[in-house]
């Protein structure tokens, strides 16, 4: 019953993406950013600080992100702890959800690797902060406040293999070494659209902190 529920939940999260996808009016909320600089599919953003729920897991790259994400969808379909309501965004706040606190939808899943574990994100609307989020119940899923920074993305459309992102994320590191920028950490591997998206309208990217040579 509570897989089948967890379920319920997956589809209803890649079901207000796919909605919201061809409704620029109704578009999904992002983490904020101004645009530094612009070429092609290469972007360089200055992101305001914002929060995300995440959780680390282990596996190959498919399975740990498929794995991440359904515990980030049960905690934002109502596997948490929380005082107040808080309205989902359009149309996902008009569907069934387990009981508990909603949380409005927001895009896209990041993944990236953390060590011998894979860190699957989701970022929390701007109106949630560390001191009114809900509490996860599963203490898998954690919530973190990411600071102010500089990425560089490169964005892609197609499918979410392993050998798409890691040829992306060549091409996003030799991008970045051309145009005097010093990448930090990890790259992260960004899906905007749920999978039954055709492949060649997929928005995908793949980001990574960088400062200035």
């Amino acid at each position: 019953m509570q897989s089948r529920s967890k379920g319920k939940a997956i589809l209803m999260v890649w079901a207000a993406l796919g909605w919201v996808v061809g409704r620029p009016a109704m578009a999904i909320e992002e983490p904020k950013f101004s645009q530094v600089e612009k070429s092609g599919d290469f972007e360089v953003r200055a992101y305001a600080p914002y929060l995300v729920a995440e959780t680390l897991v282990g596996g190959e790259f498919g399975a740990a992100g498929n794995e991440g994400f359904r515990r980030l969808a049960s905690y934002i379909f109502g596997g948490n702890r929380g005082k107040q309501k808080i309205a989902m965004t359009a149309p996902v706040g008009q569907q069934p959800a387990p009981k508990g606190e909603k949380i409005a939808m927001t895009a896209p899943v990041g993944q990236e690797r953390q060590g011998d574990e894979w860190r699957v994100t989701f970022a929390l609307p701007a109106k949630i902060t560390l001191e009114n989020a809900p509490l996860p119940n599963d203490a898998r899923v954690t919530l973190r406040r990411v600071a102010a920074r500089k990425m560089a993305s490169l964005g892609f459309s197609g499918t979410w293999s392993t050998e798409r992102f890691a040829e992306k994320k060549t091409e996003l590191l030799r991008l970045c070494t051309s145009k005097g920028l010093k990448p930090r950490g990890e790259v992260q591997y960004a899906r905007y659209d749920p999978p039954w998206t055709p492949w060649f309208l997929r928005r995908n990217e793949v980001l990574v902190e960088v400062e200035k040579l």
